[in-house]
């Protein structure tokens, strides 16, 4: 589609910048989650007979 050409580079950056924040989203919001739920179940407390 030669109509296509002159935006061919602009779309096809669009294209690649959006992909690459998505995924770079999913991976960090994805590893603060893990993180946060390793946290918590560090933080707890198990009570024996010595309380």
């Amino acid at each position: 589609m030669p109509q296509m050409m002159p935006l061919n580079w602009l779309t096809s950056m669009l294209y690649f910048t959006m992909i690459f924040y998505l995924f770079n989203n999913l991976i960090y919001f994805n590893f603060i989650k893990e993180k946060k739920n390793q946290t918590t179940q560090t933080l707890k407390l198990k009570y024996n007979w010595k309380w």
